[in-house]
């Protein structure tokens, strides 16, 4: 395999350096073949026709020698004109007079010229084999008076081919032997003309090599060959989306140290007041309070790591199915109920007839839905109700998460998918993470999600529009990445 014809596994080219080299070079090497067949054509040609000339000046000659005396025809050649017929140095001549019925004269293996035979004292060549040997041979076929009738006179010369053959053989080496030498250096040529024409690009690659590995600047357009510009503006642009991702995740992994702080350093209070405490039914009191804190210290950690999670671009983590939202619905209904009965709230889902599929990863949807639904049941006060359903609207499908809650002021409606953002005065603990998760997965799977009112009466209904099948979600590295406020 030539070194330039090195391909990735996939099949496509490795290198525009030996592709370019391939469409310049490929053509060349594949029409000299072309231009040697050529070359003999041409240089056969040039021999005929020089040769040609010769044996029919010869067949003219020939021709004067003939006469008929009465009825019948003779060739009366002299001794040296049958000297200069033989004389050849390269070729064996043949010559020969005949007429329709007999041979006159000369050698007796010189086929007739083929029939009908017209005669009109032009020199005609043809092709044919004497002797076992390939010849070029000359005719001129007359009609001559005789005493009582007109007689068809026919006069041929026949040459071997050695001298053509040399002769072509000599254009053809005059003519390809300067090739042999072009088209190497052609190539070398080429090669080194490659070379300095993609020299910019490789300037380029060491600029970049050069560059801190904190350094994500864009490279000036202006600086680089047109041909690579909108490669380089691609490549600023996701430098630009990849800075925009570090500062996201330098924010997220701030505010995760502050609010982990937070818990961390009342388990650690508690423990100490615990620690120092005689009176067992206080100690029992200090050690319940230990253990609210653990686990919302817990649940806290839970939601950073669904976050973390939810924003990673794995393909593995993201396996994409065709899932029934009923069947995630019911799921999540069922998890969440024994905390709903002891909060002494109604909940309940509302099924349709059928399956309502979309296209997700199961444990992401599971986690959407459970964040909605445990926000419902938390700001849902005692005897309230928190309803599921799912629905079919055209080319979407709805799942709506109803409840009887306290409800979200408009002002904080547009804030509340902030992390660690909360509603003031709602007197409900909390890490503010949960909707931060909703939005992340639903922006995954091309989801829209919003907050509104109610439409029955107090309370929030929160709705996740999902595509149809047929509108299957993208390729988790093409999915939306989420804003930062």
């Amino acid at each position: 395999m030539l070194p330039w014809r090195k391909r990735t596994p996939d099949g496509s080219p490795n290198s525009v350096f030996g592709e370019i080299l391939d469409w310049l070079l490929a053509p060349l090497l594949f029409l000299w073949p072309f231009s040697i067949i050529v070359t003999h054509q041409v240089a056969d040609r040039i021999a005929n026709r020089s040769f040609d000339h010769a044996l029919g000046e010869q067949v003219q000659m020939l021709a004067r020698f003939v006469t008929i005396d009465g009825d019948r025809v003779q060739l009366d050649l002299p001794a040296p004109g049958r000297i200069l017929f033989r004389s050849s140095a390269s070729d064996v001549i043949f010559f020969q007079v005949r007429t329709d019925e007999s041979i006159v004269g000369g050698d007796a293996e010189i086929p007739a010229p083929p029939r009908p035979w017209l005669p009109d004292g032009e020199v005609r060549w043809r092709d044919d084999v004497v002797a076992g040997e390939p010849v070029r041979i000359a005719a001129r076929i007359d009609q001559r008076h005789g005493a009582e009738q007109p007689r068809v006179v026919i006069a041929q010369v026949a040459e071997t081919l050695n001298k053509r053959r040399e002769l072509a053989s000599d254009v053809v080496t005059g003519v390809l032997l300067p090739q042999f030498t072009l088209i190497p250096l052609s190539v070398v040529l080429v090669w080194f003309g490659l070379t300095r024409g993609i020299a910019p690009l490789a300037r380029l690659q060491a600029r970049i090599r050069q560059r801190r590995p904190t350094d994500l600047s864009p490279i000036p357009p202006e600086s680089v060959p047109e041909e690579v510009r909108p490669l380089i503006v691609a490549f600023n642009d996701m430098m630009a989306r990849l800075e925009e991702n570090l500062q996201a995740q330098r924010r997220f992994i701030a505010d995760a140290a502050h609010q982990m702080r937070t818990p961390i350093t009342g388990l650690k209070m508690q423990a100490e007041l615990a620690l120092r405490e005689r009176d067992p039914q206080a100690l029992r009191q200090d050690l319940q309070r230990l253990h609210g804190a653990a686990e919302r210290a817990a649940h806290l950690i839970q939601q950073l790591l669904t976050l973390a999670r939810a924003e990673s671009s794995s393909e593995t983590v993201h396996r994409i199915e065709r899932l029934d939202v009923q069947e995630l619905l019911r799921d999540v209904a069922l998890e969440l109920y024994p905390k709903a009965q002891h909060k002494a709230l109604e909940l309940g889902f509302d099924e349709s007839e059928g399956r309502l599929e979309v296209e997700g990863n199961r444990l992401m949807l599971q986690e959407l839905f459970k964040n909605l639904v445990d926000n419902a049941i938390q700001y849902t006060p005692p005897g309230g109700s928190v309803t599921l359903r799912a629905l079919a609207r055209g080319d979407s499908v709805d799942v709506e998460i109803e409840d009887t809650g306290i409800g979200i002021p408009p002002a904080d409606r547009p804030r509340v998918f902030e992390r660690f953002y909360r509603v003031l005065d709602t007197g409900v603990d909390g890490s503010g993470l949960g909707l931060a998760i909703v939005r992340e997965i639903a922006e995954m799977h091309r989801a829209d999600v919003s907050l509104e009112p109610n439409p029955h009466g107090q309370g929030t209904l929160a709705r996740v529009r999902f595509p149809l099948p047929a509108r299957s979600p993208a390729r988790q590295d093409e999915r939306p990445r989420a804003k930062d406020d």
